[in-house]
Parts: C-alpha cells; sequence; structure tokens
C-alpha cells in the first residue's frame, strides 16, 4: 500500500525528532539533554516529542522496534537444510564483515555503548530490550515448529544464541572503547566467533532445521528412520 501524505509527514517529524536527539546525545551524553531542549531544537512541542516517543529513553532507542524484530527475520530467513544456529552463525559472520549495525560492530558502536554505560537508565532500557529480543525470538521458534506453550526449549534456544551474539558483541566493543583498532579486533572477533558457534552447534545445531525441498517441490522431511530388526535370540 502506497504511503499517503499524512503518514509520511508522520514518518518524517518523528525520524527529525529521533536525529535530533540522537546528535544531542553523541555530542554532550543522555543524562545532561532534556526533552525540552530536544523539541526546541527539532522546532516541535514537548507534546509533539512525547507523542512519538513516550520515554526519554525511547528517544535513544528509536529502532526498537526494528531490533527487537531483527532476530526473528533470520530465522524466518534461514535457507533449506539450514538450522536456526547456522542461520545466526552465518548472519553474524555477515554483518561482521560488513560492520553493520545489528549487531553493534558498526563504526561508532563504541561511542553509542559509552552513552549507554554512563547512563543508568539506558542500561536498564538496553536490559529490556535484550529481554524482549529474546522472547521475540522464542515465540518465532516456537511458531515455526509449532510447539506445545509448556515447551520451554525456545526460550531456552533463544536465550543460548541471543546471549552468545551478546557477548561476542560486548567483546568487540570493549576493546574499541580501549583505543584497539578494527584490523585488530576483527580476526580474532571471527576466531571467538567460530569457536562460540561450534559450541552452540554442537548442542542445538539440529534445532529448528528448515526442510528441504526435494526435485518434485515437496518439502523433505528428512530420511526416515533405521528400521532395526531384532536378531535371533542366543
Amino acid at each position: 500500500m502506497e504511503e499517503g501524505l499524512r503518514e509520511r509527514k508522520k514518518r518524517e517529524t518523528r525520524q527529525r525528532i529521533a536525529d535530533v536527539a540522537m546528535g544531542l546525545f553523541m555530542t554532550r551524553g543522555f543524562d545532561p539533554v532534556t526533552v525540552a531542549e530536544i523539541a526546541r531544537t527539532a522546532d516541535v512541542s514537548v507534546n509533539t516529542v512525547f507523542n512519538y516517543f513516550p520515554t526519554k529513553e525511547d528517544l535513544f532507542a528509536d529502532r526498537q522496534e526494528l531490533v527487537t524484530d531483527l532476530p526473528q527475520q533470520v530465522v524466518r530467513g534461514r535457507r533449506p537444510g539450514e538450522s536456526v544456529a547456522r542461520a545466526f552463525r552465518r548472519d553474524f559472520m555477515e554483518a561482521l564483515d560488513s560492520r553493520h549495525w545489528r549487531y553493534g560492530l558498526n563504526e561508532g558502536g563504541d561511542v553509542f555503548a559509552r552513552i549507554v554505560n554512563g547512563s543508568p537508565s539506558l542500561v536498564a532500557k538496553l536490559r529490556e530490550l535484550h529481554v524482549a529480543r529474546e522472547r521475540a525470538l522464542a515465540r518465532a521458534l516456537a511458531d515455526e515448529l509449532d510447539a506445545d506453550p509448556d515447551d520451554l526449549t525456545p526460550q531456552m534456544v533463544a536465550t543460548q544464541i541471543l546471549g552468545t551474539t551478546r557477548i561476542l558483541t560486548t567483546h568487540a566493543v570493549t576493546r574499541m572503547l580501549a583505543g584497539e583498532s578494527w584490523e585488530t579486533i576483527a580476526p580474532d572477533l571471527r576466531a571467538q566467533a567460530t569457536a562460540a558457534f561450534d559450541l552452540l552447534e554442537s548442542g542445538i545445531g539440529d534445532y529448528c532445521v528448515r526442510p528441504s525441498v526435494g526435485e518434485d517441490g515437496r518439502q523433505d522431511a528428512g530420511p526416515e528412520p533405521e528400521d532395526h530388526e531384532d536378531g535371533p535370540e542366543d
């Protein structure tokens, strides 16, 4: 459906407010900047700011809906015969190579982390966002496998995968904050990620594999279980 004029103006206003806020946060930090200052700089009212962003923390995390959805996109986009652990390995390595922001490996990721670390309310907000991502990924896994509501496995798998990527990101960003160059960090991060995903795949590598498609176009559920006949008794 084509975006209407009203929707486009609302989207542009929201983006302008978010861009102004982030510029101020990056210059002066999160806590010293007020919502009134953001509104004044963006040439809108304070009420308008809150119409788009319920809290000041939401201004900083303006892409939180997209960030929450990204792990689900990895699940939906896995290739035929590819497990969810293998899909996340591929996605993380691609982000590492391109320095994409989805795992916080982008240039400036250390600046983002420094702002968060300087504000207890942002630390809490990011923790809340991590929990939301894990719950959303668990729901996506449960839906893919039509899991029983009482099955805790999707939540456990989601926590393991996103906990692993978060640890890898924290390792990289900590070194960025210490002044190391990306050329030094990247090879070691790749090695650490390879080892981490090897561990994941040894434990949950067969979980949530997308069925392959046979030549006739039908999904191949995998090999039939072998028939083991009992031999003669001794």
